[in-house]
Parts: C-alpha cells; sequence; structure tokens
C-alpha cells in the first residue's frame, strides 16, 4: 500500500496532466478544480497498492467525475441568465497545457464551445480521442463503454461537430495583430478603425451570468452595433488598467476596474478578421484570474 506522502506525490505529478482534461471536458476553472480535488480524495481513501499507471487511474476517476459534472450541468446552463461562455484560463507560461497545436487550439472558446453541443460521453470520448490521443481501447476502459460504443460516439461526435470545425485557424501572429489592433483602436476611440478590425457579420457574445449590466442577455450582430455597444460599455464603466496577456492558448484583452478582474475579451477569427468577440464579465468567473 502507498504510503501517504507517496499519494500525494503520485497525484501531484499527475495534477497538471489531469486538470488539462477536466478543463477541456467540463470549461470551467473551478468545476475542474473540485473535479481534481474529489479525484485526490478518492485516490487517498483508495490507497492503491501495485498500479501499473498512475496516471491511467487518475484520468479514469477524473474523466468519469467530469461525466457525472456535465450531466448536472446541462440543467443549470438551461437556467443561466444570459449567453454561457467557458471561464477564461490564463496560459501564459503553461506549456503544459499549449505544447502542441491540437492542445493549443482545443483550448479555445470556439473548440469549448462546440463541445457544448455533445453528449458527456461524446464529449469525453472526442476529447480523449482527438486532444490527448488515446487510443479505443484506452478510451473503452476509461468511459466504461465497449470500443465499439466508444468509435460510435466518436462517429456521433465528428459528425455533429462537421459544419462548425474550421482547418483555417489564424497563425498566433495573425491574432497577435488584430488583439494589438483592437486593443489600441477601442482604447482612442477609433470607430472605423475598431469597424475595419469586424467582419460584416460579426457576433458579440458577452457572458456576464446576469451579475452585471455590460452584458445583454443576447449576441449582439453587425459591426456597427457590435462597436456601439462596446464604445458605450466603455464610457460608463472605464477600466483602470487594461493589457494583452495569454488566455486559453491566445491573446487576449484583460482589464481591471478598482484593482479587481473586470473583463476579458477573446476573438474567434476568420478570414483576417474578427468573426466573433467573446466578453466575460461575470466576477464569478474571474475570481483565479490575478489582476
Amino acid at each position: 500500500m502507498l504510503e501517504q506522502d507517496d499519494l500525494v506525490h503520485a497525484f501531484q505529478e499527475q495534477r497538471p496532466y489531469l486538470f488539462a482534461i477536466a478543463y477541456r471536458l467540463l470549461g470551467t476553472v473551478s468545476d475542474a478544480e473540485d473535479v481534481l480535488q474529489e479525484a485526490f480524495l478518492r485516490w487517498d481513501r483508495a490507497r492503491p497498492d501495485n498500479v501499473q499507471s498512475v496516471r491511467a487511474v487518475l484520468a479514469t476517476v477524473v474523466v468519469r467525475l467530469c461525466m457525472d459534472q456535465l450531466r448536472s450541468a446541462r440543467a443549470r446552463r438551461e437556467v443561466y441568465v444570459g449567453p454561457w461562455l467557458p471561464e477564461p484560463l490564463v496560459t501564459t507560461d503553461r506549456s503544459d497545457l499549449t505544447e502542441t497545436l491540437v492542445m493549443r487550439e482545443s483550448l479555445s472558446f470556439a473548440f469549448l464551445l462546440m463541445l457544448e453541443k455533445l453528449s458527456p460521453l461524446e464529449r469525453a470520448v472526442f476529447v480523449l480521442r482527438e486532444v490527448f490521443d488515446y487510443d479505443y481501447g484506452e478510451i473503452a476502459s476509461v468511459v466504461d463503454k465497449s470500443e465499439a460504443n466508444c468509435r460510435q460516439a466518436f462517429h456521433r461526435a465528428r459528425q455533429r461537430l462537421a459544419d462548425q470545425q474550421s482547418r483555417f485557424e489564424p497563425s498566433l501572429e495573425q491574432q497577435e495583430r488584430l488583439t494589438t489592433e483592437f486593443l489600441r483602436a477601442t482604447t482612442s476611440g477609433d470607430v472605423q478603425g475598431l469597424l475595419d478590425l469586424l467582419a460584416e457579420d460579426v457576433v458579440s457574445v458577452g457572458d456576464g451570468g446576469g451579475k452585471t449590466h455590460l452584458a445583454g442577455l443576447r449576441p449582439v450582430y453587425s459591426p456597427d452595433r457590435v462597436v456601439r455597444g462596446l464604445l458605450g460599455n466603455l464610457q460608463k464603466m472605464p477600466p483602470d488598467r487594461v493589457w494583452i496577456e495569454e488566455v486559453n492558448g491566445q491573446p487576449a484583452i484583460m482589464a481591471t476596474r478598482d484593482g479587481r478582474p473586470f473583463g476579458v475579451v477573446l476573438f474567434d477569427i476568420r478570414d483576417g478578421r474578427i468573426q466573433t468577440l467573446y466578453s466575460v464579465v461575470n466576477p464569478d468567473k474571474l475570481r483565479h484570474i490575478g489582476g
């Protein structure tokens, strides 16, 4: 039987990997942290011995807890006030989360929101296969289904997401340039400069959770309305500090007000212009972000 110190050390070694899975499955930092805490408690209570792969055992516990969490999350999302967005995750100096192109892209809001269309089983199978390169035998063991069922679940997921998966992701350099230009135009009040950065069918999605008037209850469409809404909010409640930080594997605009996290803005870019503007201003989703 493993001693307490050995159990803790073994878990801490796998913690970054386990968090990487849990966050992609749940889309929230707080829920992922809760799952990891519960996984450790179960690991500690079980006091396993002769474990061939600590990572495999712990990943199985985490994925199953996440699937349970996803089932209850669906009911919570139905009563959520306004659009729901993932919790922003600062990835500066987090190469464990963004070490490959697939890992980086699978942290994007566009990808995480795409996963929301899947059932808990489909989401688990798709993430394990597509992002973490598990084979079907490994996935079957993790989700406690047959290999045939896992193949079917992955196929269903692929079909449901086929229309939304983009194979033309913008380069990091393009993301950095557009984010920098957007910040410059916003802080200087350059209306035309902002309009030039937006796609004709741009949409702005704000998540305030019903706790701030800065986010509407519905997405905003058209470049003119997006710009007017953005600049109007900044006039009513100007931040005291604004900067660019890597969030969810891409450049993002972060702001504080009165020394506290105030908002995070990320972009989905298509054909060299901003297609979707995601803004998270729900204070509950910004608690873990430093100012």
